[in-house]
């Protein structure tokens, strides 16, 4: 069976996310398939799927959501507003890793300001080590994982308070 880079399929469904393109079908020379869509995948012959969640687009914030009823019940006036934090999840399966190598200092704690683009992790998979980085600037509000611990694909990592 052929391996598929992993970092090869995340840009594929980026690059499918942001299209007018509805889906991606790619074949190998022995004959692995990969088809990749944004809509019900169709039956027959198909090697491997991306699920559905893989592409869909981001949420909408909760604050956007049209409210249910005028009238408020007393858990939702006594709780204080949650800010809405983003989250960080793993493009992979793998082995997570909080630093470049053992004893350094952790790429992020909580509570560090980071930047778009800023490396947040290592995930191992596959023998190579993917450097994990940031979608969102903001202030590292959570991290769910643990140093050299398997993470999935889609678990998240980090919650980032973006007005923080």
């Amino acid at each position: 069976m052929d391996m598929i880079d992993l970092r090869y399929v995340k840009k594929l469904i980026d690059m499918l996310d942001g299209s007018t393109v509805d889906s991606i079908e790619i074949s190998s020379d022995k004959g692995m398939r990969l088809r990749l869509s944004k809509s019900a995948p169709h039956r027959g012959g198909v090697a491997l799927s991306v699920p559905q969640a893989a592409v869909a687009p981001a949420p909408v914030p909760s604050a956007q959501a049209p409210v249910e009823s005028s009238v408020a019940t007393p858990a939702a006036v006594s709780a204080p507003a949650q800010p809405e934090l983003l989250e960080v999840k793993s493009p992979m399966v793998g082995t997570y890793y909080k630093a470049p190598e053992p004893g350094a200092k952790p790429y992020v704690s909580v509570g560090d300001r980071i930047a778009t683009g800023q490396v947040l992790c290592i995930i191992e998979a596959m023998k190579i080590m993917n450097e994990i980085e940031s979608e969102f600037a903001g202030v590292v509000v959570e991290i769910r994982a643990e140093d050299s611990h398997p993470v999935e694909y889609g678990q998240v990592l980090f919650r980032i308070d973006p007005n923080g």
